[in-house]
């Protein structure tokens, strides 16, 4: 497994719609590329929002990066959505877990 972790602050004058509607298309193409695992986002009270997706390998993950539309959208973020970011990966994160039995 590959874990992309991306930590995000939007700008306050951001066109809110238009932010949806272009996250909303990279999650539909994200889950259509192989390799993808889940994508999954949370916002903090204090607007940051963490973006975690897993992809099978490294690969699948670099594939992603330099999926045309993706990369156009990329941009158009550091251009017009997002006041900073930091994005972390890892390969072959160790994972712990735990389920209560039914």
């Amino acid at each position: 497994m590959f874990l992309v972790v991306f930590r995000n602050r939007k700008r306050p004058d951001i066109d809110a719609a238009a932010y949806g509607a272009d996250a909303a298309r990279m999650e539909e193409l994200a889950r259509a590329q192989p390799g993808f695992v889940s994508f999954k986002s949370y916002t903090a009270e204090d607007g940051e929002v963490i973006a975690l997706s897993e992809w099978a390998d490294a690969e699948a993950a670099l594939a992603w990066r330099r999926n045309a539309e993706h990369a156009a959208v990329q941009g158009k973020g550091r251009d017009e959505y997002y006041q900073d970011y930091t994005l972390f990966t890892c390969d072959e994160p160790r994972t712990h877990r735990f389920e209560r039995p039914a």
